[in-house]
């Protein structure tokens, strides 16, 4: 048996964290870049803790009108390099959080993003360190705050591509379920079944391993007790800590396990239509499931 192991550096988790970023922030660097989704006022209390820490300088804050496009990461380098800024924070879903995660890579490496993203690009090497990047995520399903890509949209190629490094895994991944108990019964259940499936995939994964697959078991237990009560009862604050949990679980798994069919569909399929990732995981995921088990059974029909 051979595997490696990587997450955050470090992931602090828990009801109120929030409220000590500018703490934990500290050190790392005194001019932010705070990047947000469409929804700016997430990051208002955000904001406000940071100011009351000494060591935080200036506040510039950048927001991502959607999924984040090689064009919009551009922007916000441009954006984070006027303000001089050292330190990027993201606050969000998936799509803002990998969109501070691919501006902190780039702002601290030469060139352009088509010199390093997958696919559609050259797939170069990063050769230095992201900026210090802290991931705060305010949904339950993507895991971006603990995995080493950004996703980006190049709506020209209507595909979606991956900045990828090891080097791009956050420095600090703060996780605070209070930050979902607002969130609308359709985006807790399409981030919820993001998280299952990411969840599902590692642990039948050929890269699988004895510790990713106690994140999934586990990860699979919270997300079959709680889902349904997350997206009815947003306010339970139980269903929304098992859900918080089963993401971040899911971040860690596909790092170090990888994916299956269902995300490969779904990325092209995301690239070319404008629908929720989530939701389109769980409308593949059934069909997928069936086509592993039918092949298994061909396989190993005693098995």
């Amino acid at each position: 048996m051979r595997f490696e192991f990587a997450t955050a550096t470090r992931i602090v988790f828990g009801a109120g964290k929030l409220k000590e970023i500018g703490s934990l922030a500290h050190g790392f660097g005194q001019h932010v870049l705070v990047v947000t989704g469409r929804d700016r006022q997430r990051a208002d209390l955000l904001l406000e803790l940071l100011k009351r820490e000494p060591g935080i300088l200036t506040c510039t804050t950048f927001s991502i009108p959607g999924e984040p496009t090689l064009t919009t990461v551009s922007n916000g380098v441009d954006a984070a390099r006027m303000a001089g800024c050292d330190l990027v924070i993201a606050i969000g879903g998936g799509s803002a959080i990998d969109a501070g995660k691919a501006i902190a890579a780039m702002l601290t490496n030469e060139g352009e993003l088509l010199d390093f993203v997958e696919v559609i690009g050259r797939g170069k090497t990063l050769p230095n360190r992201p900026a210090p990047f802290i991931a705060i995520p305010a949904t339950a399903g993507t895991g971006a705050e603990v995995t080493r890509n950004a996703v980006l949209s190049s709506p020209e190629q209507r595909v979606k591509v991956s900045l990828r490094s090891p080097l791009m895994l956050p420095r600090l991944a703060v996780v605070d379920p209070e930050l979902t108990y607002g969130l609308p019964p359709a985006l807790t259940a399409s981030t919820g079944l993001d998280a299952l499936t990411q969840l599902i995939e590692p642990y039948v994964s050929c890269r699988a391993n004895p510790i990713v697959d106690g994140f999934c078991v586990e990860g699979m237990q919270r997300v079959s007790r709680s889902l349904r009560l997350a997206c009815f009862t947003g306010q339970n604050k139980a269903a929304r800590e098992d859900m918080a949990l089963a993401g971040l679980f899911g971040g860690i798994a596909l790092t170090n396990a990888g994916l299956g069919a269902v995300h490969g569909f779904a990325a092209p399929i995301g690239g070319m239509f404008p629908a929720p990732h989530g939701a389109v995981c769980a409308a593949l995921l059934p069909h997928v499931m069936a086509a592993n088990i039918r092949a298994l059974r061909e396989r190993a029909p005693d098995g």
